[in-house]
């Protein structure tokens, strides 16, 4: 039989997980990565942790755990716990019509009918809950990945991967997915899965990249690597199926600052030593809960570890002494009329980046650039809360999906081809690699 002791502290613990996933801690607290870490799994994974904490208690009660006063007050803190998952699963649901509205607002409410009617009937917003249930086994039948291709002289750091439709359209809009990790840490196996499978399934290529990574690397060696890979893709990627005049790029955290960072210092020869000549614009950019000021210069951080991490491990040189340094470094100081599309995706409820930082950079994009600018800032929302599917990840695919498509209707309208639609299921050439 289980005591009520047990009982007790079983459901205090679960309520505290519950009560972490509502309101973590702030970048600013000293318990903010453990914070993140037990609110993002707990956010994400809400639907699990309903099922089994239901199971659990249904167990516990037949035992007769809430028999005594200790149990009693186990019990309501393990009805309290899962009624504040189910809240969590709701504010997962309700993270679509946020998308949509941002989309709206920074589109015009009317941006659905610029979508190509084939493409536009073929989306989908019902959730898959089959994908939904298993999120760490993530493969899609109608995609390969081609893995550890070569496009640098950093070995496997200078690698990458490509996913495409095994039907294999040609012409197809290309994605490039640059992972986070606080520039020390990550590859290309982490981040993105569940957009790039899902816009692969849809006929789009999509390309992940490694690069080096801190401290071995300083600052900007993983922005020169990345211009590398986006140079590759620019002169190979056709061979995949895909448009190298139609790119778009995306990453998260430390992927998000660095795919902005891609977008603004467009064919900067700073940035490209030995192949200068390549272009390297992009068409579209989606950073999501990423780091665009490394300064600091509004206060937004109210304690100087950031700073500390950066000097040590990233930029290896002082923000006090080396200011010009850090602003090139910061996608807010690189904003430009050239910016092309952007959609600005970030959490409220960010342990580890200030979401104010992605308020100011979206705006500052929206009053500088003429191309469109949309800010998505979701409620209720972890950082990472895209590295393995869940209600929420479904949904802000879904928005991404939708803009991108928005974005290349615009790009074939005005290359003069409004019709290339990519017509998956056709029989083409397969790639003979390992599926993804």
């Amino acid at each position: 039989m289980r005591t009520p002791q047990r009982f007790l502290v079983a459901g205090a613990a679960r309520a505290l997980l519950t009560a972490n996933a509502f309101k973590p801690a702030s970048p600013d607290n000293p318990l903010a990565l453990p914070s993140f870490f037990a609110s993002w799994l707990t956010g994400e994974l809400a639907p699990h942790h309903l099922v089994w904490q239901s199971a659990s208690l249904v167990r516990s009660l037949r035992q007769g755990a809430a028999a005594t006063a200790k149990g009693k007050l186990g019990l309501a803190l393990s009805v309290a716990s899962l009624a504040g998952l189910a809240e969590l699963v709701r504010r997962s649901t309700a993270v679509a019509g946020v998308v949509e509205e941002a989309l709206s607002k920074g589109l015009g409410a009317d941006y659905r009918d610029r979508i190509d009617p084939e493409l536009e009937a073929k989306l989908d917003t019902a959730l898959p809950w089959k994908q939904l249930l298993t999120p760490l086994y993530q493969r899609h039948p109608e995609v390969d990945r081609v893995r550890n291709i070569s496009y640098g002289d950093a070995g496997w750091r200078n690698s990458l991967d490509v996913y495409a439709n095994r039907s294999r359209p040609s012409g197809a809009p290309v994605l490039v997915q640059v992972h986070g990790g606080g520039w020390v840490i990550g590859s290309k196996d982490d981040q993105g899965k569940p957009l790039m499978l899902h816009l692969a399934s849809k006929g789009w290529v999509c390309v992940a990249l490694n690069y080096r990574l801190s401290p071995r690397a300083t600052f900007p060696d993983h922005l020169l690597d990345l211009k590398r890979g986006l140079a590759w893709v620019r002169e190979h990627i056709a061979e995949f199926g895909g448009d190298p005049d139609f790119i778009c790029v995306t990453g998260g955290s430390a992927g998000g600052h660095l795919s902005s960072l891609l977008a603004l210092t467009a064919n900067d020869p700073a940035y490209q030593p030995g192949f200068t000549e390549i272009d390297t614009t992009v068409q579209a950019c989606v950073p999501l809960f990423g780091v665009y000021d490394f300064t600091n210069r509004h206060g937004i951080r109210r304690t100087d570890g950031m700073a500390k991490f950066l000097e040590r491990a990233v930029m290896k040189k002082s923000l006090r002494t080396h200011p010009e340094a850090y602003a090139e470094a910061s996608p807010i100081d690189r904003v430009n009329p050239e910016a092309p599309p952007t959609l600005v995706i970030h959490g409220a409820l960010d342990s580890l980046v200030p979401v104010e930082e992605a308020r100011r950079f979206a705006a500052l994009l929206a009053e500088t650039t003429t191309e469109p600018v949309v800010y998505a800032e979701l409620p209720g929302t972890q950082h990472a809360f895209e590295v393995f599917p869940s209600i929420r990840t479904v949904h802000v695919i879904n928005g991404i999906e939708r803009f991108l498509l928005y974005v290349w209707a615009r790009h074939r309208e005005a290359t003069g081809d409004p019709d290339a639609v990519p017509e998956v299921g056709e029989q083409a050439q397969v790639l003979e690699k390992a599926p993804a």
